[in-house]
This record gives C-alpha cells, structure tokens and sequence, in this order.
C-alpha cells in the first residue's frame, strides 16, 4: 500500500492504521518515511536513492503530530525514516522517545559534527538560510542586518509569514541567543510595527506579496527562491522569484542565520536495514548534490558548492551559532511571540 501524500489526524485510529500498513513495512526492498517535508521537496532526492539501490520508498506527510502518530503506534510503527525541517524538531523527536540511536562510521565521515547528534539520533542534511527577500524596484538598499527590521523607515513595507512557524521560531530563538531576551522582545515589537499587514502564507507568497506592491521586503528562506525562478509549470512563481533581490541579513558578528533539514533512524523501524541505507545515501555525495541542484539547498557536505541559482544570491556567510543553543530557545521564542502579539499584525 503506497502512503503516497496522505495527510493525517492523529485519532484512537492510528493503531488499527499501523496493522493495515504492517505487510508494506515488512516487505523487501522497501523503507518508510514519516515527513514533515512537503512530498515533492525530497522526491528527487528519494528517487535517486530508488535508483541507485532498487529500495522503494513509502512516503507519509504529516503537517503536524509526527512524534504523536509514531508514539500511539508503538512497537507496531511502520515508521523507519524520520524527515523533518528545523533542529528543533529535530531534537524534539529525540526528546519524545520516537528516534533510535545509529553510530555509522560512514555517515559520520561524511555529514560534519556540527550537523549531527553527537548520540546519533538525527542527522542534518541539508542548509538553508533565512534572508530578506527585497524588492528589486522599490529596494536599493544592497545590505539589511537583523536588527534593521525593527527599523521605523520600514514601517507599513515587511511581509511574513506566522511567527509561530518553524523557520520563524528558529531565527527568533538564534536572535535571542544573541542578543538576550529583553533586547529581542524589544526588536520583535518594532518588527510588528513595520509589519504591513498580518502575517500569514508560506514563504513564496511573501514574494507574490512584494511582485504585487504589497510589501517591500519580507522574511524567507534561499530555497524558495531557487524554486521560483526556476519553476517553469507555474510563470506566476518564475514572476515572484524574478521581482525579487536576495539580502543576507547578519547578527552583529556579521553572520546570517542558518537552520537544517534532517533525518532520523525511527524508534522501531521495522526495515532497519534499508533505513541505514537512506540515511548513508542522503549524507553522500550523490544526494547532496541534488539537494543542492534540484532544490536549491546549500549542501552540509563540506567543499560542495551550491547550484548556479543560488551562488548567484551571492556569499553566504553562515552563523556559527551551535544549533542546539536555537533549539533550546525554541519555547521561549513561541511565548515571545505570543506576548508581542506578533501574528495579529500591525494595527493591534
């Protein structure tokens, strides 16, 4: 039974699924992903995994309650791959019992430390960096810090989308980590005063926003840049990501703030076997270099340069703040976020 896109709701249900899926998960020649990636994000690089070594994959998209869904079906969990965006997410499904423990000297030669779990119960295998997509009509400003959204001259002209999101979390969490809490809530107060209406969308949008005159400048990740302009299905997307200048904002170290995509060995993966393979396979090479021209993505392999698209956003210079000191301020970011009322927009 293929998983396919499916979308679930975690309900009394979820065991009685895990039996129905228990025939795919034992059969040879297969591994199960639960994701919270959209689908057609790591569709090549899991179609070169099927490629190369003949492995079917099983896809199961969640948009929220991964862990939970694994949690409440226990020993019997079809689960054998984790894939996520976010360390905190990361380090949360490890938090909540639902990853296992892999020591592979390959994969560990070949990801570096700082994108790993020192225990083994996840693996970063991609970057991507928060920027400041700026209008190329509007914008002549060739370099925006952080701290310089907070700024009155871009009162009514910032789009975002939901403080609470995950991208979102992470840079408020690394901001934190530098700055401290007090200075933080302070600069996310001026950021909601400059905001030009509330946040909402996905990262993409915000460009359709800035193409539409609705904003100037927004927060989003380099990928979807890179899938923009070079999406050829859809000309209103191309039009987003070409009316559009990459910034790469910087803490006062002068650094841009930096999160991964990752993966991890499921709890009771019941194709351990064919699990370690993908894992090895999104650490090689071969893997990071589609990420890297399909998705554009900056590789964590160490010396590999991006796509053409992306190294034409210029260099990035990526913080060197440990991912785990962004993951522990997670919690206090969301209530931060709460407390400013940062999702009720400008006027409130």
């Amino acid at each position: 039974m293929k998983f396919g896109n499916a979308r679930s709701a975690l309900a009394g249900g979820a065991l009685a699924i895990a039996a129905l899926f228990t025939t795919s998960a034992l059969a040879d020649g297969v591994v199960n992903i639960y994701t919270y990636r959209q689908p057609d994000l790591i569709k090549p690089v899991l179609d070169a995994f099927t490629a190369e070594t003949g492995i079917k994959t099983e896809v199961l998209f969640l948009d929220k309650g991964l862990e939970e869904r694994i949690q409440a079906e226990g020993q019997n969990s079809p689960a054998d791959v984790i894939m996520t965006v976010d360390i905190a997410r990361l380090t949360s499904a490890k938090e909540k019992g639902v990853t296992q423990p892999l020591v592979d000297d390959e994969i560990n030669k070949l990801l570096p430390a700082e994108y790993r779990d020192p225990e083994g119960n996840w693996f970063g295998v991609t970057k991507r960096a928060r920027v400041i997509y700026a209008s190329k009509e509007r914008v002549k400003d060739t370099a925006i810090t952080y701290a310089e959204l907070a700024d009155p001259k871009w009162k009514g002209k910032i789009c975002m989308r939901s403080g609470q999101h995950d991208y979102n979390l992470a840079l408020f969490s690394a901001a934190i980590a530098h700055w401290g809490p007090e200075k933080t809530e302070e600069w996310m107060k001026g950021l909601k005063a400059n905001l030009a209406k509330k946040p909402d969308g996905g990262d993409r949008p915000q460009a359709g926003a800035i193409a539409a005159g609705e904003c100037d400048i927004a927060i989003g990740n380099t990928y979807y840049v890179g899938l923009m302009r070079n999406n050829e299905k859809d000309p209103k997307e191309k039009e987003w990501g070409n009316a559009i200048n990459v910034l790469f904002p910087t803490f006062e170290n002068g650094l841009t703030h930096v999160n991964i995509s990752g993966a991890a060995l499921a709890k009771n993966a019941p194709n351990r076997d064919n699990a370690v393979k993908l894992i090895r396979f999104l650490a090689s090479h071969e893997a990071q270099q589609v990420y890297a021209e399909k998705n554009y993505e900056y590789p964590v392999e160490p010396g590999l340069e991006p796509s053409e698209t992306v190294k034409a956003f210029g260099e990035l210079k990526a913080d060197t703040l440990p991912l785990v000191d962004i993951a522990k301020g997670r919690k206090a970011a969301s209530e931060m976020v709460d407390r400013v009322g940062l999702d009720d927009g400008p006027s409130s």
